[in-house]
């Protein structure tokens, strides 16, 4: 199944518009103001048709990439179990997966590097939290219990201390990190405005919870090893506990999403499996295509090595 995969050439994935990185920036620059918190214009239906003009740009792009992947999809099982089985292995076998990166980062990047790959990783954030709180809209009850309670865990449990935005914030600062949409990688973009598309447009609901469920599945690998990393650099707790929490945490989200959101969804309605097996290989293509992108940029700027005089 999975060797089939690899063959496909998934990391080649660009999306089927002119220029990928216009795209993406323009993407990324609408998603932050259409979700930003606002008030009342007199300007609003000029607004509107400007958003519709997003929109459609959006849905052709989200479409591009759904037929992408669809031969790969027609692999996925439709029962309960069997499917639960198929995207468990993706942890190991799905696009971007034990990429030599992550190592490189745990063990020898210097501290520049780590603060550029922080960086581009920051710009791309969409806020898990508020992509959880979407998508879980009229979901049914066991789904939608399941979604609130790995929403809990990202608000801290009603602790400001512990909500997990704020923290990635206090790493960001600690670093004096800037991330900036002009700055940032379009593949990173790609990944910020596929997540935010799947989590706001109802008709990819369930490519949503694929999306973020491969999250919580394939995640605590590479943040255990970015971890890691900052460790051996030598910075504080603070600045490591976001990566330290998501090492351990997204284990049990993993295993808790799995058995409470895609298994009851998948037995309700069979037909769903599909698409969630879409947002799941759409979201792992996206971090190939940035894992690929940042090893391409810190690789060749790595620093040279300066012997001693003799």
């Amino acid at each position: 199944m999975f060797p089939a995969m690899r063959l496909a050439r998934l990391g080649a994935f660009t999306p089927e518009f002119p220029d990928a990185e216009a795209l993406h920036a323009g993407l990324a620059h609408w998603n932050r103001r259409r979700l930003a918190v606002q008030t009342p214009t007199e300007d609003w239906a000029l607004e509107l048709a400007r958003d519709r003009q997003m929109l459609r740009l959006e849905g052709a792009f989200v479409e591009a990439f759904r037929a992408h992947v669809a031969p790969l999809v027609e692999q996925a099982p439709c029962d309960p179990d069997g499917f639960i089985e198929w995207f468990e292995e993706l942890r190991d076998a799905g696009p971007g997966q034990w990429d030599p990166l992550f190592d490189w980062l745990a063990l020898e990047a210097d501290l520049s590097q780590m603060k550029w790959f922080l960086t581009q990783e920051a710009a791309g954030e969409a806020g898990f939290d508020d992509l959880v709180a979407m998508t879980q809209v009229k979901l049914p009850i066991q789904a939608k219990l399941e979604l609130a309670r790995n929403y809990w865990d990202e608000m801290g449990r009603g602790n400001e201390g512990g909500m997990h935005g704020p923290m990635l914030e206090r790493m960001v600062h600690g670093l004096g990190l800037k991330p900036a949409i002009e700055s940032t990688c379009w593949q990173s973009l790609c990944l910020a405005n596929t997540m935010t598309a799947l989590a706001t447009t109802r008709r990819y609901a369930y490519q949503s919870i694929g999306a973020l469920g491969v999250v919580e599945l394939t995640s605590p690998t590479r943040v255990g090893s970015v971890a890691v990393g900052l460790e051996r650099l030598g910075r504080p707790p603070e600045e490591r506990k976001y990566f330290v929490l998501h090492a351990r945490l997204d284990v049990e989200h993993s295993q808790a999403w799995n058995a409470e959101a895609l298994a009851p969804l998948i037995r309700e309605r069979p037909s769903c499996a599909r698409y969630i097996a879409e947002g799941a290989l759409m979201r792992l293509i996206c971090g190939e295509q940035c894992f690929e992108a940042y090893r391409s940029y810190l690789w060749a700027h790595a620093h040279p090595v300066v012997y001693a005089a003799e």
